[in-house]
């Protein structure tokens, strides 16, 4: 899994973005699953994973706040 840039996450609408951070935690969960078990070569994508649910939980913020200043 490629590390997606942020732009990408904001040309998403609402529905998507909240569908794709779903999406990314269920991915973590099994990846963090995985890794328990003695897996370890997920770690690179559980780092990617991290950082896009970041990215996606900053435009939703985002939004949030320009829905606050109007």
């Amino acid at each position: 899994m490629k590390a997606q840039k942020i732009r990408d996450f904001r040309d998403l609408d609402q529905h998507e973005l909240l569908r794709e951070l779903h999406e990314a935690d269920e991915q973590l969960f099994r990846l963090q699953f995985q890794l328990s078990m003695g897996q370890t070569d997920g770690v690179k994508k559980m780092r990617a994973t991290k950082k896009d649910r970041a990215r996606m939980r900053t435009v939703l913020r985002e939004r949030e706040l320009v829905g606050e200043k109007k």
